[in-house]
């Protein structure tokens, strides 16, 4: 990082599992509190569905993907088979309680989707009325557990038309649907959609992990070293990773930047933003490194 104006940093923690919310949270909570930090979670507000993704198992990317994050030792097999196998558990739901200890200490608690892999797996597929239903489900946090207007943020970073229109009809006040480099106003072959975008800027750790190496301090560098002075760095971590066998890799990047870039929660971002004056993107599928399957992301302005 040079000088001038420190990086903004949100944190966005993604909350896909019904373990992730009980054992992962509460790990990640305890960190960001040891550093006086708040953070934006992001909640599958639906059943746990983990295990419908074994669909996968064809594609040789995923099975990849999978061998190199040790993704069994990572969730276990409860979790794997969770909603085929094994029955499927809620998520949000279960606890409640803990969401509104999130809000009352700070952070912010928004939505992840209904089904998450349902979602993720066959967005493209679905009528634009069960996109509708999806979204109207995706709201349903308990009470107490959110602070003002909704907040999405899209399972698997996928969108379509229908799914980005459902969330402007639906009256979310931003979404964080995509990969991208800065706020902008989501497009569709010209049609242009209300709420704004706030994307994911960084790597995940699970497109890292494996591929840069191991080590917490290696990962956690080049985390740093990505960061851009003066602009908003958005971080998506997993609570079923950082606040599971990689929490060390949080803490390492945590004891990096706390003293150096300004952290911030999503939805501040979102209430500063001039609506009006943010470019508008176009939005496409594409593929990143580390990552098996296509995600949106943003375009050049003038891609529109």
């Amino acid at each position: 990082m040079s000088s001038g104006e420190p990086p903004r940093v949100a944190l966005k923690v993604d909350v896909d599992t019904h373990d992730g919310l009980r054992a992962g949270v509460p790990v990640i909570r305890e960190r960001l509190g040891a550093y006086g930090i708040r953070a934006s979670f992001f909640v599958v507000c639906g059943p746990d569905t983990m295990g419908r993704r074994l669909g996968r198992l064809l594609r040789p990317r995923f099975v990849l993907k999978l061998i190199r994050t040790r993704a069994p030792a990572v969730y276990g097999w409860r979790t794997l088979l969770s909603g085929t196998l094994l029955p499927a558990r809620p998520i949000a739901a279960a606890f409640p309680e803990l969401l509104r200890a999130l809000v009352r200490e700070g952070h912010e608690v928004a939505v992840h989707g209904h089904d998450h892999a349902r979602w993720q797996d066959r967005l493209p597929a679905l009528d634009a009325a069960t996109v509708v239903a999806e979204v109207a489900r995706a709201r349903r946090l308990p009470r107490g557990a959110r602070r003002g207007p909704a907040r999405l943020r899209a399972p698997g970073w996928r969108c379509t038309a229908a799914s980005l229109g459902a969330v402007d009809d639906a009256g979310f006040a931003y979404r964080s649907d995509t990969r991208g480099t800065a706020p902008y106003r989501p497009a569709i072959r010209g049609h242009a959609f209300r709420v704004p975008e706030l994307p994911t800027t960084l790597p995940t750790l699970d497109e890292t992990y494996g591929v840069l190496g191991r080590d917490p301090a290696l990962l956690a560098d080049d985390l740093v070293a990505r960061l851009r002075p003066g602009a908003l760095n958005v971080h998506t971590i997993h609570a079923e990773l950082e606040g599971g066998p990689h929490a060390d890799v949080l803490d390492a990047f945590l004891s990096r930047t706390v003293e150096r870039v300004r952290f911030v929660r999503l939805c501040d971002e979102a209430d500063a933003l001039d609506v009006g004056a943010l470019p508008i993107c176009e939005v496409r599928d594409g593929t990143l490194p580390g990552r098996p399957l296509p995600v949106a992301v943003q375009q050049p302005p003038d891609a529109c």
